[in-house]
Formats: structure tokens, C-alpha cells, sequence
């Protein structure tokens, strides 16, 4: 486990690059950030426990989340029933993944991670072209769909520790019919509060390192803060953005599988 009272210059400065990355990503496409924070403090910044990792990055993608979805509200891209109503059957899901997540072996859980990132780069490709309905709103058409994969995409949330975005975010395009502005301003709800409780409940078994969630949070403000304010301008690319990410989802979720099976060393 990384000892986070003894980080070297480089993990800091890495950590700091990570969390901008990962801020990017939440500002500008509403996920897709998180699902990379694990493997990137895993493999990149140094945290030998995956455990430690998926408590740290819960606790910054939440925090980076939040300041993201101030963004948003500002510019009244969240749908505020339907986000609460889908964060909120979230949060229960969000606790009992988080502590399934929690007894499992850490490598048997990073190659389950990496199956999950090859789906999440499905769903992307297949929303990219997504468009939507205006003037969404909380009714008996949709109610029963945001309780549904509130509470799945939850549970998923937290057994893996991550924002969740890139699932939660064509949930609620599946379950309402909303643009896809909406949604990625309307999944940070979500995306705050499943990170809320994940980070939560393994902050009770010490499996945050604060320090260095610090550090990934200050790179992600900055990142966050520039993906935001991009996000409507570069709306109508978003397929050709989807395309790009899902790529590099795809081959990181490679790496990740192949590390998690000791196929190399």
C-alpha cells in the first residue's frame, strides 16, 4: 500500500495530472474520468492496493463532481427532479456495491473493472449520436425507469468506486428521452452522491489515502473547469469526442486486464 505520508515529488505531480484529466472528462462529457481514476492511481501514480485506490478516487471524483455541477446548474443543464429521484436509488445501491466491492480480492476486482470499462466503451459509441427530447420532466413514463438503473448503476458505482457517469449518464437519456446536455449536467448529481457514499463507507476501513486525493482533486478543479465550460460549445461534436474516449477506455481496459491476470509483469 502506498504510504501517502511518503510520497515522492513525482507521484504528487502525477496525481495532480491525473485528477486533471479526470476533471476534464466530468466537465466536459459528464463521466469517463472516474472510470479511468482506479487505473490511473493504480498504475500510473503508484497505489499498490486497489482497495486504496477505489476509496481515494471516490473521494476525489465526488469533490470534482460537485464543483463540475455547480458549473451546469449555472448554465440549466440540470433536470432536477429526475437527477435527485435517480441519484437518490442510487445512494442505497451505492453502499451495498461498495461494501461487496470491499471483500473482494483488489486483482480480482481490477480484471472485473476492466470488463466493465469494454462495456462503458460500448454504451459511449452507442449514445454518440443520441439527440433527445426538450422540456423533460419527472412523470409516471419515467419514474419507474430512473428508480430501476438508479439503484443497478448505483450498485455498480460503488462496488467498482467510481463517478459513474458514463453509465448514469445514457441511464437517464434511456429512462427520460433527455438531450444529451441534460444529461451529462443532470448525471453529476448522481455522480456526487454515489461518490459521496462510496467514499464513505471506505473511509471507515481507512482505505483513503486524503493526501493524495488532495492532490487528484486540485488537478481535477482545474480540468473540471475548463471541460464545463467547453461542454456546450463542442455539444455537437460529442459523437466524434464519444468515439475518441471510447478508444482509450478500450485500451486502457486491455492494459488493465491483462496486468489483473499477470499476463505480464
Amino acid at each position: 500500500m502506498t504510504d501517502v505520508m511518503q510520497l515522492s515529488l513525482a507521484q504528487a505531480v502525477l496525481g495532480v495530472g491525473s485528477g486533471s484529466l479526470v476533471g476534464l472528462s466530468l466537465g466536459l462529457v459528464g463521466g469517463g474520468g472516474s472510470i479511468l481514476a482506479v487505473p490511473l492511481l493504480v498504475y500510473l501514480v503508484g497505489v499498490r492496493d486497489p482497495h486504496l485506490a477505489i476509496g481515494t478516487s471516490a473521494v476525489a471524483v465526488a469533490a470534482s463532481a460537485a464543483m463540475n455541477l455547480i458549473d451546469h446548474a449555472r448554465a440549466g443543464h440540470v433536470v432536477w427532479r429526475c437527477a435527485l429521484l435517480f441519484a437518490g436509488c442510487g445512494i442505497g445501491g451505492a453502499y451495498l456495491g461498495s461494501t461487496l466491492g470491499k471483500m473482494v480480492d483488489g486483482q480480482k476486482l481490477l480484471a472485473a473493472f476492466g470488463v466493465l470499462m469494454l462495456v462503458v466503451a460500448a454504451l459511449t459509441v452507442r449514445r454518440r449520436s443520441a439527440a433527445g427530447a426538450e422540456n423533460v420532466r419527472l412523470g409516471r413514463d419515467n419514474v419507474l425507469w430512473l428508480i430501476a438503473l438508479g439503484l443497478a448503476t448505483g450498485m455498480l458505482a460503488g462496488f467498482f468506486g467510481i463517478g459513474g457517469g458514463f453509465l448514469i449518464v445514457p441511464g437517464l437519456m434511456l429512462a427520460t428521452g433527455m438531450p444529451i446536455l441534460n444529461a451529462i449536467g443532470s448525471s453529476l448529481v448522481a455522480v456526487t452522491a454515489f461518490g459521496v457514499t462510496t467514499a464513505a463507507n471506505y473511509a471507515v476501513s481507512g482505505s483513503v489515502a486524503w493526501m493524495l486525493a488532495a492532490l487528484f482533486l486540485a488537478g481535477g478543479i482545474v480540468g473540471g473547469r475548463i471541460g464545463s465550460r467547453s461542454a456546450k460549445t463542442l455539444a455537437a461534436r460529442s459523437g466524434m469526442l464519444h468515439c475518441i474516449f471510447a478508444a482509450v477506455v478500450c485500451l486502457v481496459a486491455i492494459y488493465v486486464l491483462v496486468r489483473s491476470l499477470n499476463l505480464i509483469q
